[in-house]
């Protein structure tokens, strides 16, 4: 089959305003929760959208450690591609797919500020080989050898306060059902997006 023609046909039941939970992170909990259940690999990965000094985009996919009121917790290497793209623009962007259930979630909104891992690996920068980043993890383990690893200082969380939050539902004959919660400044309002 080309590329062209691979195509899956969505048979699922759909989404109406009804079953939706009157906030966006309660709404993406229940999804997140039947992704679990369902044995989606790694239901919290998500692609983390950025914006470079050239003006563009760059995206790549991290893993959600935290998901509340707050917003979206994720950790990086402040001094990776991404660090310093995210630290050079207040806004950033997120997707969830559980492609499994023919679900997306898209989060649009504020950015808010493995040990040996996290010390060894200059993220993002170019090394020699895989050679270069063993004798840095050789050289970090032995450093703090019998002892807790510390945090390094380049790396923490960094937080996407969600203004909106848009819940996709595959439907058959490509009229998928599609929700946006936006944030109007003391409650979230809903609305039906067209497919």
């Amino acid at each position: 089959m080309s590329l062209r023609d691979r195509r899956v046909q969505y048979e699922t039941a759909g989404l109406d305003l009804a079953d939706l939970a009157a906030t966006p992170i309660q709404q993406w909990h229940r999804w997140y929760d039947e992704a679990a259940q369902a044995g989606v690999a790694e239901p919290n990965a998500m692609t983390v959208s950025s914006i470079d000094a050239e003006g563009q985009p760059d995206a790549r996919i991290v893993l959600a450690r935290e998901v509340n009121d707050e917003g979206i917790v994720f950790y990086t290497n402040y001094e990776s591609a991404k660090g310093i793209q995210l630290a050079g623009a207040p806004f950033a962007s997120a997707v969830f797919a559980w492609l499994d259930l023919h679900r997306q979630v898209r989060v649009r909104g504020e950015k808010r500020e493995s040990q040996i891992g996290a010390w060894a690996s200059a993220q993002s920068q170019v090394i020699t080989g895989r050679e270069e980043l063993e004798l840095a993890v050789a050289e970090v383990t032995q450093r703090f050898s019998g002892g807790d690893v510390p945090r390094p200082p380049h790396w923490g969380g960094l937080r996407i306060v969600p203004s909106t939050v848009e819940f996709w539902q595959g439907r058959p004959s490509r009229l998928h059902d599609r929700f946006r919660y936006a944030w109007a400044g003391t409650q979230w309002s809903i609305s039906r997006l067209a497919p």
